[in-house]
């Protein structure tokens, strides 16, 4: 279980790149607790995503890059357990907050199991793993990381304010999704997997992305200026701008020459460029907030 490549499985350090919607949630929460933050942090970002990773892995059985790992190795029943025992912990961190907030956990675990599970396999849906996986790492996580920061409960998913900005996180997730799938189509065909990118082709990938892309930009602009947030929604405009800028750029090469610019150095620039952007807005916008909430309270 302890292996070194059931570890490199587990691809911890993947998880910064679903970072941005912990920092997002940590600004609009009103009760910061450094306790509750460093909790959900842990719980999240080091057990709950890992755990999703290796159980993925598992089942998946990759020869070929996944996100995260160029050369992945083989995997063995001890990357089940030790993804389990992750999974454990994520749930166990959570209930030192609240039994709803690790319950919320345990949902999220379901869910991502039943992504990869060859009984239910839900990734070989292209439109509904599209959907669900977009929903859970957006919107569920954003009003999950909520909760747990502000030790509340499920009614969380009924307040507009906190599902309006979790449902922002998933149209931006929804847009990049099919990217992370594109170098893939190959190895995905051939366990029967007909996923959203295979299932629309390199172009189509491209351009389904680009459009929502352009939804989550307008649905963000919208948020920020309905809030009075003039300088947010310049900063994130300017944030955006090199990642729009690396996704022109390889949608262009990836037009000329598909064979030799879709692949996993291309798509993970794509996830690196993106996170960088991503995590030092929320963290900005964080740190505003911050300060705005200091002035009223």
């Amino acid at each position: 279980m302890f292996t070194l490549a059931s570890w490199k499985h587990l691809r911890i350090p993947f998880s910064f790149y679903l970072m941005p919607v912990f920092f997002f949630a940590l600004a609009l929460t009103p009760n910061h607790n450094p306790e509750r933050l460093l909790l959900v942090f842990i719980g999240l970002h080091l057990f709950l995503y890992p755990a999703s990773n290796g159980y993925n892995s598992y089942f998946d059985k990759d020869e070929k890059s996944i996100g995260g790992l160029r050369n992945p190795p083989k995997v063995s029943k001890g990357l089940y357990f030790l993804s389990i025992l992750f999974t454990a912990l994520a749930i166990g961190f959570g209930a030192t907050i609240n039994w709803q907030f690790a319950s919320m956990l345990l949902v999220y675990s379901l869910v991502s199991m039943a992504y990869s599970h060859p009984s239910i396999r839900l990734k070989k849906y292209a439109y509904g793993s599209w959907i669900i996986a977009g929903f859970f790492q957006g919107c569920f996580t954003f009003c999950m990381a909520y909760a747990g920061l502000s030790d509340f409960g499920w009614d969380i998913f009924t307040k507009s304010h906190v599902l309006i900005p979790g449902l922002l996180t998933s149209v931006m997730l929804w847009g990049s999704y099919p990217l992370t799938q594109i170098y893939q189509h190959e190895e995905d065909a051939n366990r029967g997997d007909q996923t959203l990118s295979l299932k629309l082709g390199i172009h189509g990938t491209f351009t389904f992305s680009a459009i929502w892309f352009l939804i989550a930009g307008a649905a963000f602009g919208w948020y920020f200026l309905d809030r009075n947030q003039n300088q947010a929604f310049f900063v994130f405009l300017g944030a955006l701008a090199p990642v729009m800028l690396y996704f022109l750029v390889w949608f262009m090469f990836a037009r000329k020459a598909p064979e030799k610019y879709v692949n996993y150095d291309w798509a993970m620039w794509m996830n690196r460029v993106s996170g960088i952007a991503l995590n030092a807005f929320f963290i900005w916008y964080f740190l505003e907030n911050t300060q705005i909430m200091q002035v009223f309270y």
